[in-house]
């Protein structure tokens, strides 16, 4: 039988946060993001992208201000719909980089790049890992102990 050790990813250095995708874009997503990062700025040694996953979704998010606040922090809102999770164009990491994604699945050469990295993570995770530059417990940013 093999055994797998299990990465313990909690401080890996990214250079990139993607937020999104059609399963972890939605409105509650967006706002629980925008929340963590609210008056607060993307660390300069990461890149933060966020993509809606429809024209309502970004119409809603736009509407409550949540979008304001994701681009105060210093994200890049990309246009509704698919995007960097295939690989097909917007924000295919380069080699020997590290991305944390919203995405639902991970496989090597996901996001168009077989010589990176990609962590999945859940948006709170994604919003407080771009505010450090590293996979970060989100925790604290909730708990407003940060």
């Amino acid at each position: 039988m093999r055994r797998f050790r299990l990465q313990k990813p909690l401080g890996t250095e990214i250079s990139q946060v993607y937020i999104g995708t059609c399963t972890n874009g939605r409105l509650d997503d967006l706002r629980i993001a925008a929340r963590i990062l609210a008056g607060k700025k993307v660390s300069p040694n990461c890149r933060l992208l966020v993509c809606p996953p429809s024209r309502n979704v970004l119409a809603d998010a736009l509407a409550e201000g949540i979008i304001l606040q994701l681009v105060e922090a210093g994200a890049a809102i990309l246009p509704p719909g698919c995007g960097p999770c295939p690989g097909t164009h917007l924000g295919v990491p380069g080699d020997g980089e590290n991305v944390l994604s919203t995405a639902n699945r991970n496989f090597k050469g996901r996001m168009g790049n077989n010589k990176s990295g990609v962590y999945l993570a859940s948006p709170a995770t994604c919003a407080a890992s771009a505010l450090e530059g590293r996979i970060a417990d989100p925790r604290p940013y909730l708990s407003g102990k940060q």
